[in-house]
C-alpha cells in the first residue's frame, strides 16, 4: 500500500522531485494512469475538510449545549438552542457519513496501486527489456538433438500428462516412479540446504488462507481471479507460501534485536493462470498445482536491500549446487510485479526449447505489504514509535521447474536421466534414472 502521507509531501528529495511527482513517473513507466495520483490527493482533501468541518460542528455543539446548561440552571426558555443542537447533530453524523464514505473510496483506490519502483529499477516497456545482472554456467552442447521434459518423461514412463487430464483437467499432472522421488528429493534438498547453511528457520505453513491475508500481501483486489475459492467460504488454496508466511506476523509489532525473521516454507501452490491461457499449455511450465520453496523476510528498513541480494544469492546457490546453468533478470518497470519495490528473476537453461525460463523471483516489497498486513517493529528507545518492516521473498526454487531443468540438462542419448551428485544422497545413491518397468 502507498502512503498517502508520502504523496501529500511537498519538499523535494535529493533529486529534486516530490515523493508524488517519482510516482506519477513511476505510474507512466508501470503503464497505468499518473492522474491517478491527483484524483487520490483530491479525495483525501475532501476526507480531511469533512473531518476538520465535523470537528467544527462538535465545538459548536459544545459551545451550545453549555448555554442550554446555563439556561436550564437559571430557568430560561432554551428552545431555540435545542433546535439548534438537533441541527448540529444532524449536520455531524452526516459529515461524519460522508468522510467514512471518502476513507473508503481513498482506500480502494489505493489497494489497487502498484508499489513504487526503486530508483535502480531499470526502465523500460516490456520484458525484453530486462537487464542481464549476470550469467552463471554454460549450457553444455549435447552430442544430439536434445528432447524436451515432456517427450523424456513419457517415454520413461514418469510422467503422466493425459491420465491426470482425465482425473482433473488440463494442467495437472501424475509424476511417476523416479519423478516422484525426484520431486520429493528436491524439497528436502533446498529445504536443508536453506535452513542448515542461510539460516532460514523451517516452516509448514497452511495451504488455505482468508480474503484477508490475499490483501495483506497484494493478491487482492488486484488479482482475485488468479486464487482458487473453496466454495462457500472465505478460505482459499495458496498461491504461494508468501501469502501465508508474510502474514504469520499481520497485525503484531516486533522488536526491533529480532529482526532479521527468515523463513524458509514449502507449499503446494495452486494458481487459475486468468490471462495465461494459450501460454505453455503443454508440460510441467504453468501448472494449476506445483510445488515450492520460498523464501521469506522481515527486515529492518535500513538492511533491506542487503539482505535482498542475499536472499538472490541463496535462490541462486540451488542452481549452483545442482551445476544448472542459469543467468540472473533485473526486471524493468513495466515487467515487474505489482507489489514489488525491486526484483530479481533467476532463469534456468532447458535445452529442451532452447531457452532461459524463470525459476525465481526474488523481490524487495519494501513496506508495501506491511502497511496492508499492518507488520511493525519498535525501534530501540523509550519514545520510539513503531515502523513498518520492510518484507521480502523469494522462490527458493519452484520444485516443479527444477525437475525440468534437471530431466532436460541431465538427458543422455539413449533418453535416460543422470541424477546429480547432490541429489544422489536422497535418493539412496541412485545415480541414472531410466525407463519405468511395467
Amino acid at each position: 500500500m502507498i502512503d498517502i502521507k508520502s504523496l501529500e509531501k511537498t519538499e523535494a528529495g535529493a533529486n529534486g522531485k516530490t515523493y508524488a511527482q517519482e510516482y506519477r513517473e513511476c505510474l507512466v513507466h508501470r503503464g497505468q494512469d499518473p492522474s491517478t495520483v491527483d484524483r487520490l490527493l483530491e479525495i483525501n482533501k475532501e476526507r480531511k475538510a469533512l473531518i476538520t468541518h465535523a470537528e467544527q460542528a462538535r465545538a459548536e455543539q459544545n459551545r451550545v449545549s453549555q448555554e442550554i446548561a446555563k439556561l436550564k440552571r437559571n430557568k430560561e426558555d432554551a428552545t431555540q438552542l435545542l433546535e439548534q443542537m438537533q441541527g448540529l447533530s444532524s449536520q455531524i453524523k452526516k459529515m461524519a457519513e460522508d468522510a467514512d464514505k471518502k476513507e473508503l473510496e481513498l482506500n480502494e483506490v489505493l489497494s489497487r496501486l502498484p508499489n513504487k519502483c526503486h530508483a535502480s529499477v531499470p526502465v523500460g516497456k516490456s520484458e525484453e527489456d530486462n537487464v542481464e545482472v549476470r550469467r552463471v554456467g554454460t549450457p553444455a552442447k549435447l552430442p544430439f538433438a536434445a528432447k524436451d521434459h515432456i517427450a523424456l518423461g513419457e517415454a520413461l514412463g514418469i510422467i503422466d500428462f493425459e491420465r491426470a487430464g482425465k482425473v482433473t483437467g488440463a494442467r495437472f499432472t501424475f509424476l511417476r516412479g523416479a519423478a516422484s522421488a525426484l520431486e520429493r528429493a528436491l524439497i528436502q534438498f533446498m529445504m536443508d540446504c536453506h535452513t542448515q547453511e542461510h539460516g532460514y528457520e523451517e516452516m509448514i505453513p497452511p495451504f488455505a488462507v482468508n480474503s484477508k491475508s490475499l490483501f495483506g500481501t497484494g493478491q487482492f483486489p488486484k488479482f482475485r481471479e488468479d486464487v482458487f475459492n473453496l466454495a462457500g467460504t472465505d478460505y482459499f488454496m495458496v498461491p504461494t507460501a508468501e501469502v501465508p508466511v508474510t502474514n504469520y506476523f499481520a497485525g503484531e509489532i516486533l522488536a526491533e534485536e529480532e529482526l532479521p525473521v527468515k523463513f524458509a516454507a514449502y507449499t503446494p501452490c495452486f494458481r487459475s493462470e486468468a490471462g495465461n491461457y494459450g501460454k505453455d499449455t503443454k508440460g510441467l511450465i504453468r501448472q494449476h498445482q506445483f510445488n515450492k520453496v520460498e523464501l521469506m523476510v522481515f527486515a529492518h528498513p535500513d538492511q533491506s536491500y542487503e539482505i535482498h541480494e542475499q536472499l538472490t544469492g541463496h535462490a541462486e546457490t540451488i542452481l549452483k549446487k545442482l551445476e544448472l546453468p542459469y543467468r540472473v533478470m533485473a526486471l524493468c518497470t513495466k515487467d515487474i510485479g505489482f507489489g514489488a519495490a525491486k526484483c530479481y528473476d533467476i532463469e534456468v537453461w532447458l535445452p529442451g526449447q532452447q531457452s532461459y525460463r524463470e525459476i525465481s523471483s526474488c523481490s524487495n516489497f519494501e513496506d508495501f505489504q506491511a502497511r496492508r498486513a499492518d507488520i511493525r517493529f519498535r525501534p530501540a528507545g523509550p519514545k520510539a514509535k513503531p515502523q513498518y518492516v520492510h518484507t521480502l521473498n523469494g522462490s527458493g526454487l519452484a520444485v516443479g521447474r527444477t525437475l525440468i531443468a534437471i530431466i532436460e540438462n541431465y538427458q543422455n542419448q539413449d533418453g535416460s536421466i543422470t541424477v546429480p551428485a547432490a541429489l544422489q544422497p536422497y535418493l539412496h545413491g541412485r545415480k541414472r534414472i531410466e525407463a519405468r518397468k511395467v
